[in-house]
């Protein structure tokens, strides 16, 4: 359960729906489901998750062409799910730093 939950998503898109919507996003593992994510929030922040929706980014082929020629690489796959608790509960996610 420990590997489930990579790490939370702090940007001001994300901020604003924390505080607007109740909801919190996290990249988690690309191989858990809406089932695992759930248990693992729950587990860990003592929370009762009310929904999750999950998203599957693939990587990105890039090229970058330097004076020493041209090299190829891939950024990384991941997966991203976005939870919804309870009206009345919150999460600290700078506490658990």
């Amino acid at each position: 359960m420990n590997n489930i939950l990579i790490k939370p998503i702090v940007t001001e898109k994300m901020t604003a729906i924390m505080e607007r919507e109740n909801k919190y996003g996290f990249i988690v593992n690309y191989n858990a489901n809406k089932i695992e994510i759930a248990k693992a929030i729950e587990k860990r922040f003592e929370v009762n998750v009310v929904a999750i929706n999950t998203i599957r980014y693939k990587g990105k082929t890039k090229t970058q062409f330097t004076k020493k020629g041209r090299f190829s690489g891939k950024t990384p796959q991941f997966k991203k799910a976005i939870i919804t608790l309870k009206e009345d509960q919150k999460l600290d996610l700078f506490e658990e730093v």
